[in-house]
């Protein structure tokens, strides 16, 4: 009985040496695919685990194998590491780092060799005016073609930032912009490379083609501290001031800082008083949101770990609203004295300022997401919110049904707190998703119009920051976006 077990585990391993398939897995980790006789069973590789090649999608004739990766340059399968203890491991991280990577070189050298990027044969404005005469063309469907048009042929210009101090502008990156309400001011925050952030303003005063160049007005304020949510808020006049939310560190708390935006620039006019300078202890803050509303005047809003904290700046008096997640995204209402508040649960619930957080019905309008929302923005007739959320969705909500009426596809998040910008005259969507992919949606059909990649390799600390604007520069300059990453800012014009 025990020799006839033996001989049989013997030939067991006799026949597992003699199949090619595990004699060449087991003499080298890599397996070409020149000298492979027999093509295994593929059906029952992918329900072990599902293949990283790329090539496999396009040709069925190379077989999926798990634990494997398949180079189509060197026609050979090379062993995924599990770790990354080893020298050079390849993951499957790295493959899909390199195969992005590559993706977004294909895409720039195709926005680079094209002058104007047209996305469909025959599609020019003057076809487009032409079947609008005639009647072929509603007037929705003409809007938004040529929205599309002027979308799809805006080109990427470099923007030459004059600074007094050159030095800082190669060093440090960008980590946000913020486009005032007239597009003639950018407001910066950018990371240091000693470690921490500081805060500049870049007039768009000299942003006109072909010369693109700003100047960038810097001041000593510095902090070590995280940036959670900057707005622009109106106390003495329209834009006066910066709200920034810090981060707390250490024994430091948390603070709502409200900085002039005069400080920034080295020449004051006559009668232009610095204004307000005061820091508020807040602990925590994920977002902030200004009130224009006249019955909340002077008020801002922020959104900390299962509280809602409306601060009034003149009077310093507080109003409390408890909340079951923590708040990642706000913003008033202009004609209604609402405060809508986007949740880590995916909740969306707007806040009754009238109620003055008495008794249980301060929350007026609820929605609700799949997955934490990032972003909330009110349209301007107020009857329509926009919210996006770590899912990747964009959603287009009716308040007044409390029904989602539109979706947009193709943005990509996990876990950032990504921005939205919605821009009602272009009829247009903004959107940076973590692949650093600019994604530009038409507002009235959802369809995406264009996809831009970054300048810059994709990475987390790359993502850009955009602003776009329908006057670039001021009241007479052109729809267009900007785009801030690493230590460069770039244009984006319709003309």
């Amino acid at each position: 009985m025990h020799k006839s077990s033996w001989k049989s585990r013997r030939l067991g391993r006799r026949s597992q040496w003699q199949n090619p398939r595990f004699r060449q897995h087991s003499s080298n980790e890599r397996w070409d695919t020149r000298t492979q006789q027999s093509p295994p069973d593929s059906d029952h590789d992918e329900e072990e685990a599902p293949s990283t090649s790329s090539s496999t999608a396009g040709s069925s004739s190379v077989p999926d194998l798990p634990g494997y990766y398949f180079d189509p340059e060197k026609n050979r399968y090379f062993r995924l590491l599990p770790g990354h203890n080893n020298c050079n491991p390849l993951t499957r991280e790295s493959i899909q780092q390199k195969e992005m990577e590559h993706k977004r070189l294909q895409l720039l050298e195709e926005e680079d060799k094209q002058k104007k990027k047209i996305t469909r044969m025959g599609f020019n404005a003057y076809s487009l005016l032409q079947k609008s005469k005639l009647g072929f063309l509603s007037v929705p469907s003409y809007c938004r073609l040529a929205h599309e048009l002027r979308v799809s042929c805006m080109q990427r210009k470099k923007v030459q930032i004059h600074s007094s101090d050159p030095s800082a502008l190669a060093s440090d990156r960008f980590n946000l912009i913020l486009a005032d309400t007239n597009s003639d001011r950018l407001f910066t925050v950018n990371d240091v490379k000693v470690g921490g952030s500081k805060y500049g303003i870049i007039s768009l005063r000299g942003l006109k083609t072909p010369a693109l160049r700003v100047h960038m007005h810097e001041n000593l304020y510095f902090t070590n501290r995280k940036v959670n949510s900057v707005c622009w808020a109106s106390l003495n006049h329209l834009d006066s001031h910066i709200l920034l939310c810090l981060m707390g560190i250490a024994e430091t708390p948390g603070c709502a800082t409200l900085l002039p935006a005069s400080l920034f620039v080295s020449s004051h006019t006559a009668g232009d008083r610095p204004g307000m300078l005061c820091s508020f202890r807040i602990p925590g803050a994920w977002s902030c949101a200004w009130s224009m509303n006249s019955q909340a005047n002077n008020c801002f809003s922020t959104g900390l770990s299962r509280w809602v904290l409306v601060t009034n700046v003149v009077t310093g008096h507080r109003l409390s609203f408890g909340t079951s997640s923590d708040v990642l995204a706000q913003q008033f209402a202009v004609m209604t004295p609402l405060l809508f508040n986007g949740c880590r649960s995916g909740e969306i619930f707007a806040i009754d300022m009238r109620c003055r957080n008495e008794g249980k019905n301060w929350k007026t309008t609820r929605l609700f997401h799949h997955s934490a929302v990032t972003s909330v923005q009110i349209l301007q007739e107020e009857k329509c919110l926009m919210a996006s959320d770590m899912a990747g969705t964009i959603k287009l909500w009716d308040l007044r049904t409390t029904k989602c009426v539109k979706q947009y596809e193709g943005h990509v998040n996990e876990y950032a707190l990504l921005p939205l910008h919605v821009h009602e005259e272009e009829g247009i969507v903004v959107a940076v998703g973590q692949d650093c992919y600019t994604r530009i949606w038409s507002l009235h059909d959802a369809q995406l119009l264009r996809t831009i990649p970054s300048p810059h390799p994709t990475s987390r600390a790359n993502i850009p920051s955009v602003a776009f604007s329908s006057r670039l520069g001021g009241p007479r300059g052109a729809p267009g976006l900007l785009m801030a990453v690493q230590q460069d800012l770039y244009c984006f014009s319709y003309s």
